[in-house]
Formats: structure tokens, sequence, C-alpha cells
């Protein structure tokens, strides 16, 4: 049985066994600390983005990442004009077909620019208040849609709020939550995890990763946070530096 930094190494990206394989996406380069998070690469190491750590990359590479929902006639989405990381659209695409989906789940929300972002925050704080606010909208410039991996679902026979949508534990939404992982997402923020995440639980938000990292979160119940700071020491201890994965 290998060791868990072993284990690790591999999903982390530069143990030989992976870096034999094709691999389109960027590797963080050792010996080196990051401290913007320029390039999203979620089968490589995943970007960490909440109110500490704001994302930066320039609107014209996140342009350059995207496509619409609408490329997918079959998705269903509340807005024609959303978007997503193509890598994290064709994943959720093939979740959809997998658990019979389509029919029944709505994209609710996926990439925002700052100024959407913005509108949004200011809006919820004049509607909802500061404490809701608080809880279910992140601050603009550190929010997880402003990197197209984020994506927020809601059931059609629920409510569609554009903050809060329906999402519940049973039926085709509870089949998309048990497989999600197995098609590289997690979902984002769970209730336990609060104290971490800063954000309370929405059980509609979910975030591409990449499998080899979806399953290992899912399998310890670790939120982003705890994962990429055990990434970090684990890179660390294998002598590559203390790359921040997008910190």
């Amino acid at each position: 049985m290998e060791t868990e930094t072993r284990h690790f190494a591999k999903i982390n990206g530069y143990s030989n066994e992976m870096k034999e394989q094709p691999n389109p996406v960027h590797q963080p380069k050792t010996g080196m600390r990051a401290r913007t998070n320029k390039a999203p690469q979620p089968d490589s190491a995943p970007v960490l983005v909440n109110r500490h750590h704001p994302w930066t990359e320039s609107a014209e590479d996140t342009d350059s990442r995207l496509a619409p929902a609408s490329a997918f006639p079959d998705i269903r989405a509340l807005d024609s004009n959303i978007r997503l990381d193509r890598t994290c659209l064709q994943r959720l695409d093939a979740l959809l077909d997998a658990v019979g989906g389509k029919n029944g789940i709505v994209v609710v929300s996926g990439y925002r620019d700052l100024a959407e972002q913005t509108e949004i925050y200011y809006s919820s704080l004049r509607e909802n208040g500061a404490a809701y606010t608080a809880k279910f909208v992140a601050l603009p410039g550190c929010s997880e849609h402003h990197t197209g991996l984020a994506v927020d679902v809601g059931s059609v026979a629920g409510g569609l709020d554009f903050i809060a949508p329906e999402f519940p534990d049973h039926g085709v939404c509870g089949a998309f939550k048990a497989k999600a992982a197995e098609f590289g997402f997690v979902q984002r923020y769970k209730a336990h995890k609060e104290h971490l995440t800063g954000i309370s639980c929405e059980p509609w938000h979910f975030r591409y990763v990449g499998a080899p990292h979806a399953a290992i979160m899912e399998e310890r119940d670790l939120c982003l946070e705890e994962y990429v700071e055990i990434l970090r020491q684990e890179r660390a201890k294998a002598g590559h530096g203390e790359a921040s994965y997008g910190n």
C-alpha cells in the first residue's frame, strides 16, 4: 500500500507516473511561492478563491477559457448567457447525462465578472441585509464564480432563486450530489465547514476541481481550504518547494 505522502504526491501532479500521462495543464513551478491565482488548473492544483485569496486572473485570460452553456443544447440554463470553463462545462454535461438530470436540473449561475458580482453583492445588501449577504454572497473579487469553475444548480421542481436555489438531497438532485465527485465536482460550502470557508451551507454550489482531487476531498471530508493546505505540505515534504496553489 502506498504511503499517504506518495498518494498525495501522485494526485498533486509531480510523480513520474502522472508526468508520463498526457497533461495539457500547467504544473506549479518548484521553489517558488506564487501569490496570485493566475492560472486555474483544476486537474493539477485546485485554485483556492475566498476572501483571503482573491481572484486575479485577467479578464482576457478568463474569457479565453469560457464557453456558453448553450453549446450543450440539452443543458437547461436559467439564462442563455451563462458561461463556464470549457472543461467544467463538458464534465457537467457528462454528470447530468449520468444521472438523467437534464430535465430536472437547471444551471442557475456560472461565470461572473467583477461588475456582475459587485451588482449582486450590493443588491443583496439592499434586499436581504448585511447578515444574509455575508453568509451567502462572496465579496466582489473573492467569488469562485470569477473562475468559471463554479456552478450553481437548482431543481426544476423547486424555487429557482438566483442566490439560493433549491437543491434537495433526494431524487435527481440527490443522484447528482452522489456522483458529483466521480465527474470532478465537490459541494464547495458545507455546514460543518463554515468556520473554514466563511460561507454558509450552499447545497446548490459545486466547484470543479478534477476527479482525482474530488475523490480525495469527498473520501476525507475536506473542504478546499483544508485540501490545498495538505497539498502544500505534501509538496514541501517531497522537496518541491512551497507552491501555494493559487493562494
